[in-house]
């Protein structure tokens, strides 16, 4: 049994929006995360760290479900992305997902799913792209107070936690979402959304009490990190 985590598979099997149409690495990405996910075993759990589909709806989204459930992996937790228009409630997803048989999906907002001893918490996060026409505030509290249930939800245990958006990167803090994750004790956290030449910005390894990890499926070739044995 092991855990991984990869994000912004950015899937359009139901859609019209390829990402193969920007060439290089995501020519064939769909053949390449099909590859890729043969390393993880039949038990094992995936953290899939947002930007899913570019289905507009849950209907849209189904093709792109049903091919991230066939993938090996006992268990695939799901984040939303800045992309994921599809998301819902937890309650409308979870039953759209049991009355599509998708057997191994599940939802990874305001609570924590547990891998053994460990806590699995995790959030959108926030990035300052959202702060072009100005800062909403609302949003942005909204996912602190978010990212908080879920660590608390982790209580005493070991704790990682899995974001969509990058907590800090070259010349870019967010030192509140910075801050839960170093009073919770979390020990690593993983962040998707950078892609391309962005990937040069990313922070790798410990910075203060948390090491740091790059997901995004382009930067690691479509195949899903190891986390945890």
């Amino acid at each position: 049994m092991a855990l991984y985590a990869i994000g912004d598979p950015h899937l359009s099997l139901g859609t019209d929006k390829p990402m193969d149409v920007f060439g290089g690495v995501w020519k064939g990405y769909v053949d390449k995360l099909l590859a890729g996910f043969q390393r993880v075993g039949e038990e094992d759990t995936v953290v899939l760290c947002g930007d899913l589909s570019w289905g507009m709806s849950l209907e849209q989204a189904r093709e792109d479900f049903a091919f991230l459930d066939a993938l090996p992996g006992r268990r695939k937790l799901l984040l939303k992305g800045n992309h994921d228009y599809w998301w819902t409630t937890a309650a409308k997803m979870d039953r759209f997902f049991q009355e599509n048989g998708f057997k191994t999906l599940e939802i990874l907002h305001n609570n924590c799913a547990l891998y053994g001893d460990v806590a699995l918490c995790g959030t959108r996060g926030w990035f300052y792209e959202e702060d072009q026409q100005g800062h909403n505030e609302k949003v942005f509290k909204r996912e602190l107070i978010r990212l908080e249930a879920s660590l608390k939800a982790g209580g005493e245990r070991e704790k990682l936690c899995f974001l969509h958006y990058p907590p800090l990167y070259q010349g870019y803090r967010c030192p509140e979402i910075i801050a839960l994750l170093e009073r919770y004790g979390v020990k690593s956290c993983y962040y998707g959304h950078l892609h391309g030449g962005s990937h040069r910005l990313a922070v790798e390894g410990r910075q203060g009490s948390v090491e740091y990890h790059l997901v995004s499926a382009d930067y690691l070739d479509f195949t899903p990190r190891r986390v945890l044995d």
